[in-house]
């Protein structure tokens, strides 16, 4: 364990300072934002940190990341254990900044996505999550198909080679709409049904 929690530290040092958009010539503001231990045994995967993780140095820290740890709430996990005990992480590890039409932040293009890929690759290989849980299109497609409508992938798992399982859930940003409806409520209560019945396999004595 020694030597995981070692290339552990030595991979998130590597992300904190590495250029590689920018030297590409994509507009980000370094430094990497992810939050969490080697041995976690769940791990979850945003986005893209928005400028309030940037300050804060921690993912989902703001309005998305209350009414998430909200639904984590609801399956009984607790938001400082999960801070403190499990891993947080993204697609891409460093603020884009806004979108053109000032509407939320930009959504990094496929080819950042590439240049950070390196970087998740060795964060699911080092920490070996047992339960996965992607938020939001661009981390739900690592793992479903992209064509793929979240109305048939909210509510839903996966087990992928590694052996973990994959419970997705949608963006819980205020500016997307497809959490509100009425009609995909269900889809959320059933996925974080499905988070709960593995966080209890996980942490039975919880």
């Amino acid at each position: 364990m020694a030597a995981t929690e070692a290339l552990f530290a030595a991979l998130q040092a590597e992300m904190r300072a590495c250029r590689r958009c920018a030297e590409a010539g994509y507009w980000i503001q370094p430094e990497a934002v992810t939050q969490g231990r080697a041995d976690a045994k769940m791990m979850t995967i945003g986005q893209a940190p928005g400028i309030t993780e940037v300050v804060a140095k921690r993912p989902f820290n703001a309005g998305s990341g209350a009414r998430l740890f909200e639904w984590l709430g609801q399956a009984g996990i607790d938001e400082t254990w999960f801070r403190s005990t499990q891993y947080m992480s993204s697609v891409t590890k460093c603020y884009p900044g806004r979108a053109k039409g000032g509407t939320g932040d930009r959504v990094p293009g496929r080819k950042e996505q590439a240049l950070c890929r390196p970087f998740l690759d060795r964060e699911l290989h080092l920490v070996a999550p047992q339960l996965i849980i992607p938020i939001g299109r661009l981390a739900i497609e690592l793992f479903f198909p992209r064509t793929a409508k979240l109305e048939d992938i909210i509510g839903t798992e996966t087990r992928i080679e590694s052996g973990a399982w994959v419970v997705p859930l949608p963006h819980p940003s205020g500016a997307s709409r497809w959490h509100q409806l009425e009609e995909n409520r269900a889809r959320i209560q059933a996925a974080i049904r499905l988070i709960e019945k593995h966080y209890r396999r996980l942490y039975p004595a919880k």
